[in-house]
């Protein structure tokens, strides 16, 4: 099986911690270029040293506001006037838990923006020399709630639903130029924002957050939450080689928890 990356070029979105990093740590040992994206210099610098270079790799890094879909259009495209780009990974954080009932105009708007939009600005700026290259690999991070919503998560159902079908629609486009558009969705993965989720559950029932970590591995039918390197394990299959023929799906990696076949 050909997973090798060696020559490859990436762009890694919200690559400065948790699942982001995570990929480009494994996208790096398989050879790959890697180009961090996010908004902070410092961390993404500092990300940068944890990246393998065995393989002469060289790293690179941009900086851009994902809520300033401008400021992501002025970054990629000046990028791509120089660079080649075989992989991009579309990685945002989440907008804030809470009822759908809840949530305002504007909120839904502000996460539109930051994922599909800037997602959407990333994958029309790269596809270019992914065409003249005869090999593209899109990915987008985004949740399980594409399959079944999640309680207390309504914008971000909703907008996820949004990057789920618009990736179905790219993939069909692209598939014939040897590029394949696919989405990776995370069940309950150790990260900042699962911390987030947990301490926001554990105040709004007045429990403690041992209980509602508890309570949450229970879902699992692997009775135990998910760790960054398996879901950057998945995302470094579907940019290589071996993966060619996987195009237009939305993959869960949740240990089993999402209800749906």
């Amino acid at each position: 099986m050909n997973l090798s990356l060696e020559g490859k070029y990436a762009i890694i979105c919200g690559s400065t911690q948790g699942i982001g990093l995570a990929i480009a740590e494994e996208l790096a040992l398989l050879g790959t270029n890697c180009t961090l994206m996010a908004r902070n210099e410092e961390a993404l610098r500092s990300a940068i040293q944890s990246l393998d270079t065995s393989l002469r790799q060289e790293h690179h890094y941009l900086i851009a506001d994902f809520s300033k879909p401008g400021e992501v259009r002025n970054v990629i495209e000046k990028y791509v006037l120089n660079h080649t780009v075989h992989i991009l990974i579309n990685n945002t954080g989440g907008p804030p838990a809470g009822p759908v009932t809840d949530a305002k105009e504007e909120d839904f708007l502000k996460a539109f923006n930051q994922h599909l939009v800037c997602n959407h600005i990333l994958a029309t700026a790269v596809v270019p020399s992914m065409k003249k290259e005869k090999y593209g690999r899109i990915i987008n991070i985004i949740s399980t709630s594409v399959k079944i919503p999640l309680k207390n998560l309504g914008v971000s159902n909703t907008i996820r639903g949004a990057v789920a079908s618009w990736a179905k629609t790219m993939a069909n486009e692209l598939g014939q130029f040897n590029i394949t558009v696919n989405n990776l969705l995370p069940g309950f993965i150790t990260t900042q924002r699962l911390n987030a989720i947990i301490e926001g559950t554990a105040k709004r029932g007045n429990v403690v957050l041992d209980v509602v970590e508890k309570n949450m591995k229970e879902e699992v039918p692997m009775k135990r939450f998910g760790d960054v390197t398996e879901i950057a394990a998945v995302a470094a299959f579907l940019a290589s080689p071996a993966a060619s023929y996987v195009n237009g799906t939305s993959i869960p990696v949740d240990g089993g928890r999402t209800g749906s076949i």
